[in-house]
This record gives C-alpha cells, sequence and structure tokens, in this order.
C-alpha cells in the first residue's frame, strides 16, 4: 500500500467517526487520539520504508559495480600472457589461467584441484614442500627458482614469484592449517637462460631482490642412517608425503600409515628402527598407541625409539615423554631437525 492510499484510509475513518461524534456517544475523544497516533507511526513506518529501497538500491548498484570490475580482472587474470596461478597453503592448485595451461601442458579445467607438486620436478620436491611449509610464516614476497615437469614435455628451468594473502580474520596470525592463498607468478627461464635448463633446486629459495644466493652444503650423512627404516603414523596425507620427501631425500626408508590401528599390524611387517606418531588422530591418540606398543615390547624384548609429533604449540612434551615417547617434535620444525632426531636415536639404538 502507497503512501497516498494510507491517508485516504485514514481521511475515510475520520470522516466516519466524524459523523458517529454527532451521536454524542462517548469515548470518541479517545478513539480519535489512538487514531492520530496510528497515523503517526505509519507516517514513521512509510518514512522507514523509504529509506531502506534507497539502500537496497545502492546495495544493487554497487553490486553491480562489483561483478564489473570482477569481470574485467579475471578477463586480465585470463588473458594475461605470464603464468598465474593461486593455491592454498598446502600447495593445491585453486585458480590458473590460459598462460599456466600453456606452460604446464595441461587443459586449465583441469589444473584446478590438483596438488602443484605433481608439476615440479621430482628432485626439487622436497625444497618445494618445505618452502611452502614455511610460507605461513612469512608475509614477505619472495622469489623461488624451480624445476617444471610440463606433462609430455622436457623439464625446464623457471623463476617464481611468490606472495601471500591472509584469508582469516587476524591477517597478522599464522595460518599452518590453509589459511592463506598463495598467488604465483611463473616465468619460463628455459629461453633466455638455456644453461639452466638443468637447475638443481634443493633449497634455491631466493630473495626478493633477486641477489645471487648458493645453497648451504648438505650435512654428512651419521653411518648409523644407513638403511635406517622409519614408520610414520599421521592422518593427514599432506604431512605424510612431507615427511616421506624428507627422509627419503636422505636414503631413509619411510612407511606411513593413517591411523593408530594400521601401525600396529606395520610393526610386524616393517620392523621399523624409529617410529614417528601424530598425538592427535581420530581414530586413537598417539598416547593410547605408545602405551600399546610399550606394553607389547615387553613381550618381545625389544624397544623401538619414538618420536611425538604434533601441531599444537601448547602439546605437552613432558606429557609425551611420560607416556613413552623419547622425543618431541613440532611438525613445523626445519627438515633438518627431523634428520637429526632421526640420527640421534638410531645412534642410541646403534649403541
Amino acid at each position: 500500500m502507497s503512501h497516498e492510499q494510507t491517508e485516504q484510509h485514514f481521511q475515510i475513518i475520520r470522516r466516519w467517526l466524524m459523523a458517529l461524534q454527532q451521536q454524542n456517544l462517548p469515548g470518541w475523544d479517545k478513539i480519535d487520539a489512538v487514531l492520530e497516533d496510528l497515523q503517526v507511526t505509519c507516517e514513521q513506518m512509510q518514512t522507514r520504508l523509504e529509506f531502506a529501497e534507497a539502500a537496497e538500491e545502492e546495495r544493487l548498484q554497487q553490486n553491480q559495480r562489483l561483478a564489473a570490475a570482477y569481470d574485467h580482472y579475471r578477463d586480465l587474470f585470463q588473458s594475461a600472457p605470464i603464468a598465474y596461478l593461486v593455491t592454498d597453503a598446502d600447495g593445491v592448485i585453486l585458480e590458473a589461467n590460459g598462460a599456466s595451461a600453456q606452460l604446464l601442458n595441461v587443459p586449465q579445467a583441469y589444473l584446478v584441484g590438483k596438488p602443484m607438486a605433481r608439476y615440479v620436478a621430482e628432485g626439487d620436491r622436497s625444497a618445494f614442500r618445505t618452502h611452502l611449509n614455511q610460507l605461513s610464516y612469512q608475509r614477505d614476497s619472495q622469489i623461488w627458482q624451480m624445476t617444471v615437469c610440463p606433462r609430455g614435455k622436457q623439464p625446464f628451468a623457471t623463476e617464481w614469484h611468490i606472495a601471500t594473502l591472509a584469508v582469516s580474520a587476524k591477517p597478522d596470525v599464522p595460518h599452518p592449517n590453509g589459511q592463506i592463498e598463495i598467488r604465483i607468478a611463473v616465468y619460463d627461464l628455459s629461453h633466455s637462460q638455456p644453461e639452466n635448463s638443468q637447475l638443481e633446486l634443493g633449497a634455491l629459495m631466493q630473495p626478493s631482490n633477486l641477489k645471487p644466493q648458493t645453497s648451504p652444503p648438505a650435512l654428512p650423512l651419521p653411518q648409523s642412517l644407513d638403511g635406517l627404516r622409519v614408520l610414520v603414523v599421521e592422518d593427514e596425507a599432506d604431512i605424510r608425503e612431507f615427511v616421506t620427501a624428507i627422509f627419503e631425500a636422505h636414503g631413509i626408508g619411510v612407511k606411513t600409515v593413517s591411523s593408530a590401528a594400521a601401525a600396529l599390524e606395520a610393526l610386524e611387517q616393517f620392523r621399523p628402527d624409529v617410529l614417528l606418531s601424530d598425538i592427535r588422530m581420530p581414530d586413537g591418540d598417539g598416547y593410547s598407541l605408545i602405551q600399546q606398543i610399550r606394553a607389547l615390547e615387553i613381550e618381545q624384548g625389544r624397544h623401538i625409539p619414538a618420536v611425538a609429533m604434533t601441531a599444537y604449540l601448547e602439546e605437552d612434551r613432558e606429557k609425551a615423554i611420560k607416556a613413552g615417547f623419547e622425543a618431541h617434535l613440532h611438525k613445523l620444525a626445519r627438515p633438518i631437525e627431523w634428520v637429526e632426531l632421526i640420527a640421534q636415536l638410531a645412534r642410541q639404538v646403534s649403541h
């Protein structure tokens, strides 16, 4: 009902009341006062409705402007001659433009949802995962040099310009659980620098000023790591893959399982030298697992050194040690810390 129609109804009601008032019936003054209040309320509601309609119209126009701007920048993204990709903190591709599809020789629609590590040279994947893991705690832009493996073509050297974008309500807080987006611009170096086409990556992350930086020499492996076997118990597939890459890069044999029950089965078949187990898992936590293992060892007369892994800074190291673990390690520790800890435990076994 429009404002004019409402006003017409009030005028009709007032004429009826004036006709009834001529009969000198009691109470009409109160009715007239109530009607006046009702009319004032209706006028206020009408004013608010007009403001709401104006605000809604402004929102619609703003949404149209935003949609037009989005389409504009989406077109720029898709048609850019440089390969651009967006991934989450785990390196899973969220967006990829046409140039990136051409660079990787993969249909554009197929790239979304795939791990970026799939298109990194096998020898560089360990360094790639390490840098990816550290990005959650580093907000500065970076430049990496990596060898890319396009589908069905020869690997070639590339330069990646990395920027991260926090998608949490608290951008100053680290986001180890996928709370960032990673923007990647990939430049093909094979044409301008053919001598670098076989570039090795092992930690070749360059600073943004492009000053040369040499990789630190590999640490000598302890003799006790030769033929070492490690069982990893972790319910998150990305962590299992990350840990496997770290150890296999140093010649350590690795078997991974996703639950405590699977770990108990693997103990006899794999017979590990060292056990690494997550603390918090949905199907049986690491505390109960190590207690079961220690009980079995009493019967079998053997002992497996064990490391408690956790992604939670508040996890109690003393609690893990009391439960039966020899050591405690945060999942965001540097790769060399993982290797050094395994080496230390291996030396204890050998002695």
